[in-house]
């Protein structure tokens, strides 16, 4: 799995200001947000600034990911049918329940992929309720396209009548769950977001729990958490002799004109090859 996904930043698609300013930003992934972060009467026109600033993709070093709405909101299609094009690397679904969701996502993802000839989009599914965090291991295997589960907390106490604290103590059998999950379908986790921007220590022991639990990587809402995330989350022995693998294997390829080969059983193309360079230059 040699992929860096340390940080998954959620940017507001309704904000021109912060969509230019993530362009200076070296989040593993930034995402563009269409749901908490925007207001109803602005899912339009948020939508339309994102399509447009896709356009650009050349001048963000980071992934770029959408966050749609949620499936029960019933504007996935609307929001799909709007920003899925040339240079989104995947979406994230907040609020997943089941692999029915992920199913009718998957199927419109099909459709509009066809018809705009772009390659595979990739799926980041939320955990946020307690359907979500029984099914998770059934979503995180339902489709190749879903490459990580993010635990979403707050939704999550909510639905448990519990409030918030910064221990979540309610939450913990649901946050100790999610990576086991997602590891047993060869999926990667993200760790839910650390609300108090001010306290960077707690931020700070609150990746640490998660890096020791097996997250891979944390939701983040500021740019400032970026540097904490990423030293805690630094990559592992076996993702960097994975990534070296990779390199090894793919310019291997490139010398006989191939533009895919596989390892250990899974397909290897210019995506992973990225990926592996993107691992390995963080380790220097």
């Amino acid at each position: 799995m040699a992929r860096l996904i340390r940080s998954l930043l959620f940017v507001p698609g309704n904000n021109p200001r912060f969509l230019e300013k993530a362009k200076t930003l070296n989040a593993d992934i930034v995402c563009f947000d269409l749901e908490d972060s925007v207001p109803p009467e602005e899912k339009k026109s948020a939508r339309n600034l994102i399509k447009d600033t896709l356009a650009k993709r050349e001048e963000y070093h980071s992934e770029i990911y959408v966050r749609t709405n949620s499936p029960a909101s019933g504007m996935i299609p609307e929001d799909l049918s709007t920003i899925v094009q040339k240079g989104i690397n995947g979406i994230v679904i907040p609020k997943v329940d089941s692999t029915d969701d992920i199913k009718k996502i998957e199927k419109i993802l099909l459709s509009l992929e066809k018809k705009r000839k772009l390659k595979p989009i990739e799926i980041i599914a939320s955990i946020e309720s307690t359907a979500g965090v029984v099914n998770a291991y059934s979503i995180a295997a339902s489709s190749k396209r879903v490459s990580a589960l993010v635990f979403g907390v707050f939704d999550l106490l909510n639905d448990l009548g519990i409030e918030y604290t910064k221990q979540a103590e309610g939450a913990q059998y649901s946050k100790e769950k999610i990576p086991v999950d997602a590891r047993a379908a060869g999926k990667y986790a993200i760790d839910a977001i650390w609300q108090d921007l001010n306290d960077v220590a707690g931020l700070e022991k609150n990746c640490i729990d998660a890096r020791n639990l097996g997250y891979a990587g944390k939701s983040i809402i500021h740019p400032n958490q970026i540097e904490t995330v990423h030293r805690i989350f630094y990559p592992t022995m076996s993702e960097i002799t994975w990534a070296k693998k990779v390199i090894q294997a793919y310019d291997e390829a490139k010398t006989k004109r191939k533009g895919a080969t596989k390892i250990d059983g899974k397909m290897i193309d210019e995506v992973h090859y990225k990926r592996a360079k993107t691992l390995l230059e963080s380790t220097k």
